[in-house]
């Protein structure tokens, strides 16, 4: 399974016309937390990238349980909610070894899922610690640059926004985005009354990880 996921990773993640269509996944998870919450989010960041960094993701993310063998079908998968992930033994060897042969996990706290997230990712990897990324890391500084790093998308607790990351060697393969509620900047205008600006900003920051997954 790992060397076949890495083959197909080998094939998907190129950014240009010639591009293999790719799919990216919505991580559905137990514990009560509203993991579907954000449902505009992905497709308009997905038709963001697609119109403005020439990806070629599919238009509409596919919703994957994170023990399931699907996982593996996905290079790029995001979790969001507020409130409670509970994993299994089970699914937490199933998301580890989707991450060592090659997968990404984005996770974005929604304003409540930061204590569950931190807990359950340690399931993952009992030994790894998350580590926060600097301004000048890569990620702020693909075709968008974001010189003070990730930015603030929703104010709710007067905190600073931060970016958490997990390494297999010199492989990231867990962003996790923390204060900043990014992907609510994603959703339809609608949905937040989000000025025009605001928007951009957490869809170009959205591109940038995007871009930086599929070419690292």
């Amino acid at each position: 399974m790992k060397a076949l996921f890495t083959l197909l990773l080998l094939s998907f993640l190129t950014i240009g016309i010639h591009a293999q269509p790719v799919r990216i996944g919505l991580a559905k998870y137990g514990g009560g937390g509203d993991w579907y919450a954000d449902p505009t989010a992905l497709p308009n960041l997905i038709a963001f990238c697609n119109q403005n960094i020439k990806t070629t993701i599919y238009a509409e993310p596919s919703t994957v349980e994170i023990g399931s063998s699907e996982l593996f079908n996905f290079p790029f998968v995001h979790l969001t909610g507020h409130g409670n992930i509970v994993l299994s033994e089970s699914e937490a060897m199933n998301l580890r070894s989707y991450l060592d042969a090659g997968g990404f996990l984005h996770v974005d706290d929604n304003y409540g899922i930061d204590e569950y997230f931190r807990r359950e990712i340690k399931k993952v990897f009992p030994n790894k610690e998350l580590v926060e990324l600097p301004p000048s890391h890569p990620i702020f500084h693909q075709k968008y640059t974001f010189n003070e790093g990730l930015p603030k998308i929703h104010e709710h607790n007067n905190k600073r926004p931060q970016a958490f990351a997990l390494f297999i060697e010199d492989r990231m393969v867990c962003l996790y985005t923390y204060e900043s509620d990014i992907s609510d900047g994603w959703e339809d205008e609608a949905v937040h009354n989000d000025p025009p600006e605001l928007r951009e900003k957490a869809l170009k920051m959205g591109a940038n990880i995007i871009s930086y997954v599929f070419n690292q």
